[in-house]
């Protein structure tokens, strides 16, 4: 290291510290601290380090450089290679970095406290500690990332909220279904049938209790009459107990759920508002999830959006040389769900591309922007074009009338006429 020193012959070296700025003075082998600038603020230094992260010049490292180094230096090192053109750019400072300027600042940093005097270790740890937390909650409450894990995480528990509301009640049908089994087939609703077990206990205080409220009136006359003449066992109130307690379960599992729901649309909403318009918001915390972050469905083509959630069925069909799927999560859209089976795969290629469209503006834009009520409109144009039976041209504007048909597979004009014949076939 110490033929690095003599090798470079630089004057400066410059440092971050938790507290400031430092200077280094290096003059062969040796060290010694030129100036400090100390951060007045927990601000200042939160803003100061988020610019070093992003190899950027601060006002405050700026006008320290101006101010402490002195005309005719002959290099300055510094370890972030970008940062280090741009001092060179303004400050016309000549820079030096690289693996040797590491070594150097390695030992300037296993030095720091004797560079540093006037500093204790007590107050150095201390304020690398509140650093350390600032720069933390700077980065929870602004990185875009740790908001579509919100997003992610949201999506997730509802999908086990699902599987654990259908188990539940599946299981209390079975329990109650002992003792009143025609019930069953009388309340189709899951949670309808939660709450009318729940408010009978036992069939026997059918006359005792009202339904109002929980099920319709022909529904409840029903019920009160099956009550009567039931084939069911009797059972014991501990039994009756057991079986309230998983329905009290059932029912504000799904009062969680559409809380959570509501929850994901609003998020959704204020976070990928032209991706929910194209798609809706479970399906678009559904591209969200399966990519990973908003970011990364935004840097997808349109090809990978088309299917994703359909990987599985990719590489089969790759491994097998078969027909990849043409379509993965875009499937449940409306906009795909409502065209014909013939062109469910066309327009998930359309719808495809304007969703991966709308991901970029909401990943990507400086400011609010809503091309998707726009993108959304040419869809559905392109989905009612299917059912009028016109044909797209390479611009995307329809062309033709109701009388054409062209048929891309074959290479044929088929002309409508009004004879037995139907179709008559012709080539372009």
């Amino acid at each position: 290291i110490d033929s690095i020193f003599h090798r470079f012959r630089m004057s400066f070296a410059l440092t971050e510290v938790p507290s400031g700025f430092a200077l280094v003075r290096v003059q062969g082998n040796s060290t010694s601290l030129h100036s400090l600038h100390k951060f007045q603020s927990s601000k200042e230094a939160v803003d100061s380090t988020v610019c070093l992260v992003q190899s950027d010049l601060s006002k405050p490292l700026k006008k320290f450089l101006k101010k402490n180094l002195p005309e005719g230096v002959d290099s300055l090192a510094v370890i972030d290679s970008k940062l280090g053109k741009i001092i060179k750019k303004d400050l016309n400072v000549p820079v030096v970095h690289g693996d040797d300027v590491m070594q150097i600042m390695r030992k300037i940093r296993a030095n720091i406290d004797d560079i540093l005097s006037e500093i204790s270790h007590g107050q150095m740890h201390q304020t690398n500690l509140g650093l350390s937390h600032n720069m933390n909650r700077f980065k929870l409450r602004f990185s875009p990332e740790k908001i579509d894990q919100m997003i992610v995480q949201a999506i997730s528990l509802l999908d086990d909220l699902d599987k654990e509301l259908n188990k539940y009640a599946m299981r209390a049908r079975e329990w109650y279904g002992w003792h009143f089994p025609e019930l069953g087939k009388i309340v189709v609703d899951n949670i309808e049938y939660a709450k009318v077990a729940l408010a009978l206990r036992t069939r026997n205080r059918i006359e005792e209790v009202s339904l109002d409220g929980i099920v319709t009136e022909d529904v409840a006359q029903r019920v009160k009459h099956a009550a009567n003449v039931s084939m069911g066992t009797e059972i014991s109130e501990e039994d009756v107990s057991n079986i309230c307690q998983l329905c009290t379960e059932v029912i504000s599992t799904h009062q969680y759920r559409e809380q959570l729901n509501t929850y994901l649309s609003n998020r959704m909403r204020a976070i990928a508002p032209n991706l929910t318009t194209m798609v809706g918001e479970q399906i678009g915390a559904r591209l969200i999830q399966k990519a990973g972050s908003l970011l990364s469905l935004a840097k997808f083509p349109a090809s990978t959006v088309q299917i994703l959630g359909a990987e599985k069925a990719l590489f089969r069909a790759l491994k097998k040389k078969q027909a990849t799927p043409k379509y993965g999560i875009l499937y449940n859209a409306s906009l795909v769900s409502q065209a014909a089976n013939n062109q469910k795969g066309t327009m998930s290629r359309v719808l495809a591309a304007k969703t991966a469209l709308s991901a970029r503006v909401d990943s990507f834009a400086e400011t609010e922007l809503h091309p998707a009520t726009e993108f959304r409109e040419k869809v559905a144009e392109r989905l009612s074009a299917f059912d009028k039976v016109l044909a797209y041209g390479r611009s995307g504007k329809a062309r033709g009338s109701l009388n054409v048909v062209h048929d891309r597979d074959s290479g044929y004009k088929r002309n409508r006429d009004d004879s037995s014949q139907g179709y008559k076939k012709q080539r372009y």
